[in-house]
């Protein structure tokens, strides 16, 4: 089982990142895969959790230890898989979803594609008490994009929202909205998406 890897993120994708380590490249898929950038001069840490089944083995990464940790706790609640819980984790709300777990708050995780009133009052259940100690967000990552990427990384975003699992129709219905902020990057014009989708 991996803990993390260090080396060098070579391909940014809607869904997942492709890290080179000791020449190896490996597919990583992760919430919110712009919070990495392309640079094969840098090295990174990637927190790695692998899944085994009987037709994959894949590896879901995360910027932070404690974001592996709350991943963890999310997939071990019935309902809920890993491509759920990394539409969860996408927002980058941790204190937001905390909150909701503490106060009993099931219209706010329905909002995330994928969990159900059922579900939602599963993850609660679960729970409750457990992910008290991983509120803070932590450091954040600080991308920059020229400002004549804009479109480019609006529809980056847009791509990585229906990855995530949030219908098409819905990631349309707010395009408009982000069209109107411009200069952002990727990494802002998602998180700006997915608060836009969970109002």
């Amino acid at each position: 089982m991996y803990e993390f890897m260090d080396g060098q993120i070579v391909e940014i994708t809607p869904a997942y990142v492709v890290m080179l380590v000791n020449g190896i490249g490996y597919l990583i898929y992760t919430a919110n895969p712009y919070r990495f950038e392309v640079d094969q001069q840098k090295t990174v840490r990637v927190y790695i959790y692998q899944s085994v089944s009987d037709s994959a083995i894949l590896l879901y990464g995360f910027y932070e230890a404690d974001e592996k940790k709350l991943f963890q706790k999310l997939i071990a609640v019935s309902g809920i898989g890993p491509k759920s819980a990394l539409a969860i984790l996408a927002g980058e709300d941790r204190n937001g979803l905390v909150s909701a777990i503490k106060q009993k708050n099931v219209k706010f995780l329905t909002k995330f594609p994928g969990v159900g009133k059922k579900t939602a009052q599963q993850i609660i259940l679960d729970l409750q008490g457990k992910v008290d100690d991983l509120s803070s967000n932590g450091d954040q990552a600080n991308i920059q994009t020229a400002s004549n990427q804009t479109d480019r990384n609006l529809q980056d975003a847009l791509a990585a929202l229906k990855a995530l699992g949030y219908p098409a129709k819905q990631v349309t219905g707010i395009q408009a909205d982000l069209a109107k902020k411009t200069g952002l990057t990727t990494d802002e014009y998602l998180s700006l998406g997915l608060k836009l989708l969970m109002h």
